[in-house]
């Protein structure tokens, strides 16, 4: 490979052996054929076009996939994006378990990959839902605590989409009011459900 665009930091974390590493190998040909620039983010090979985040190649235990990070606004017509998770908006991965795969779909992934930068060149971005239901003992603790309310708007959205998001996934109440006094402090201290 002789591409202008590759990053020394992506040599070298690819020069630590690790599960995925034909795979993450074949993925970067492939991506910096696109005309990417490769960054280190997130300890992650991040490719980027005009500064801004197409594509990031991840590992996990049985699968390793190249996400998109507008992949919502991709067309899919292989139908082979999926949900990183369950409450994704934006992103899609495409997954892998093997070097194969990736070889045999790269004029796919090319292809994918060059529509994710013309979705970045035409300013396209996700509408992301940022209206939640807000679970009873959650509303409850606001009427009781205006300070909590204020305290808990003043986080900023992702903040709140995940702790809303945490308290509604329990089953009981009991469990959700637990939930909300455990992490009470958190939100006093304008923390996030993980920091």
């Amino acid at each position: 490979m002789t591409n202008s665009k590759m990053n020394p930091k992506i040599d070298d974390f690819l020069s630590n052996a690790h599960k995925w590493q034909q795979e993450f190998e074949e993925l970067r040909r492939i991506i910096l054929d696109c005309g990417l620039t490769e960054k280190l983010k997130w300890n992650l090979p991040c490719y980027t076009f005009q500064n801004n985040n197409i594509v990031i190649i991840q590992g996990f235990k049985n699968y390793c996939a190249l996400m998109f990070f507008k992949g919502a606004l991709l067309k899919d017509p292989e139908s082979i994006l999926t949900r990183p998770g369950e409450n994704s908006q934006s992103q899609r991965q495409i997954r892998f378990t093997d070097v194969q795969e990736i070889v045999k779909k790269e004029a796919t992934l090319k292809a994918y990959i060059n529509e994710a930068i013309e979705v970045q060149k035409a300013g396209l971005e996700v509408k992301k839902t940022t209206e939640f239901t807000i679970p009873d003992e959650l509303q409850k603790k606001f009427d009781e605590s205006p300070d909590f309310k204020k305290a808990f708007e003043a986080l900023t959205p992702g903040r709140q989409r995940a702790y809303i998001l945490y308290f509604s996934k329990a089953k009981q109440s009991k469990t959700r009011e637990s939930r909300i006094e455990k992490y009470t402090e958190h939100i006093f201290n304008g923390k996030g459900l993980n920091d």
